[in-house]
């Protein structure tokens, strides 16, 4: 895929595949093109030049909700939340958006288990449980960021896209953002967008360097933790090698 900001290349002739079961990581410095990458895939940008397709079929054309209906999501980098809802209102709602349909106009959707039973499922499935009935507004930046992503699985995706789901967390939050993607593996294809190079090397199964929209290296983790043209663009500056090695 191509894709041009007046004269910036966001991204340039990128070629990627992503197997399906994996967990892909996409890292690359401040500026490398990978949010209008992962915003290319999910269909919130259209691309200049290049097709995408998931599961075989191309949805370069595919709007959001489209490509949504096909089992692909995306996990925002900053969080989008009804504060004043509880956590399972704010899951319901995603459900019932995915749905595609309003249910009994006449009847509290609270009381729907047809919302209420898919949403408690997404929330036990990121550790959020025991806070479902909690008002948005009280929980913390990690718990947001978890609750994000419950609202992307209550649409039963076979793909998520992540961008930057540990953005803001201390240690613990990350510990456990790193332990909800590790149980999703496997069951859920992920692209994951990320800075956070420790959760990026415990976590993905393949890892593409994206620098100046093209992809430089694309591979093991081992392979490149050790690719030279890697460690000096982008994991030599925040010492990641050796933190690794």
């Amino acid at each position: 895929m191509t894709k041009r900001f007046g004269g910036v290349t966001a991204s340039d002739n990128i070629v990627l595949d992503v197997t399906a079961g994996e967990l892909h990581a996409i890292i690359g410095p401040n500026g490398a093109g990978k949010t209008t990458l992962i915003g290319q895939l999910s269909g919130e940008i259209v691309p200049d030049a290049g097709r995408v397709y998931f599961d075989g079929r191309e949805v370069t054309a595919l709007p959001v909700f489209r490509r949504s209906a096909l089992g692909l999501a995306r996990s925002f980098q900053i969080t989008s939340l009804f504060l004043d809802f509880t956590a399972l209102d704010n899951v319901a709602l995603a459900v019932q958006a995915h749905a595609g349909h309003s249910f009994h106009f006449w009847r509290d959707a609270r009381e729907e288990g047809e919302l209420r039973e898919p949403a408690r499922i997404a929330l036990a499935g990121v550790g959020l449980a025991h806070r479902a009935d909690e008002i948005v507004a009280n929980m913390s930046h990690g718990e947001h960021r978890q609750l994000e992503l419950a609202m992307a699985l209550a649409t039963k995706p076979r793909m998520l896209l992540l961008d930057e789901p540990m953005a803001g967390l201390g240690p613990e939050e990350s510990a456990r953002m790193v332990q909800t993607l590790r149980g999703l593996k496997r069951d859920i294809t992920i692209l994951l967008i990320e800075h956070d190079m420790e959760a990026v090397f415990a976590l993905a199964d393949r890892i593409s360097v994206l620098v100046y929209g093209r992809v430089i290296a694309s591979g093991l983790p081992a392979d490149i933790r050790a690719n030279a043209e890697v460690r000096q663009a982008y994991l030599g500056e925040q010492d990641v090698v050796a933190e690794h090695g």
